[in-house]
């Protein structure tokens, strides 16, 4: 096979990858949507009021106390990880009831109420909203994370840049690789063509 045929046939083969890089290469250049798909959504808090005097733990290697409109939350950090306390009688401190939950996510939407909207469903830690964004908390660290149809989107590009196709990861290892050496030896193949057209050394 002559290596102009061969340089035909790779470049075929990397064209389909060719026009997503083009495509998602652009779209990570520009940037659309990015703010918020990947906005950090916190959990409101207020003021404590007073002098707060934290009980102590050996076990604990870390405490934090905060007031939020559900009232004083203390979490704490042991070996084991982090778990929400009652601030009273220090036992573990359950999930609240899902009026309860709605009305601590409803207060963190309101710094961006465009964005997430109503809540429309709360199944377990994850809320639903009508604007298609999906949040979830995480009760013992009393964290939110967010995602959006965008951030669905964006990913999807990253999927697509990085040749992750087939959602099978032991597959998509390989097709990175597998790409890369494609464009080495279109590369080099670019090369040789060039040099045999220009009369290149004598043989």
């Amino acid at each position: 096979m002559t290596a102009r045929r061969l340089h035909r046939i790779v470049g075929l083969s990397l064209l389909l990858p060719f026009l997503g890089w083009i495509v998602t290469a652009l779209i990570f250049y520009v940037k659309p949507g990015y703010g918020g798909a990947y906005e950090s959504l916190t959990i409101k808090t207020y003021p404590l009021g007073g002098v707060v005097i934290l009980p102590s733990d050996s076990a604990w290697m870390e405490a934090r106390s905060f007031r939020t409109i559900l009232g004083r939350h203390l979490c704490v950090r042991t070996r084991d990880g982090w778990t929400q306390l009652d601030p009273t009688s220090l036992h573990p401190r359950p999930m609240p009831a899902e009026d309860e939950l709605r009305t601590l996510l409803m207060d963190a939407f309101s710094g961006n109420p465009g964005r997430y909207g109503n809540i429309i469903s709360i199944s377990d830690d994850v809320a639903q909203t009508n604007t298609g964004v999906r949040v979830t908390l995480n009760w013992d660290r009393m964290t939110l994370y967010q995602r959006g149809q965008d951030t669905d989107l964006i990913d999807f590009a990253y999927r697509i840049h990085y040749l992750q196709w087939t959602g099978i990861d032991s597959v998509d290892r390989i097709l990175g690789p597998v790409g890369l050496v494609g464009v080495l030896a279109l590369a080099i193949l670019g090369i040789v063509l060039a040099i045999k057209s220009s009369g290149g050394p004598s043989q």
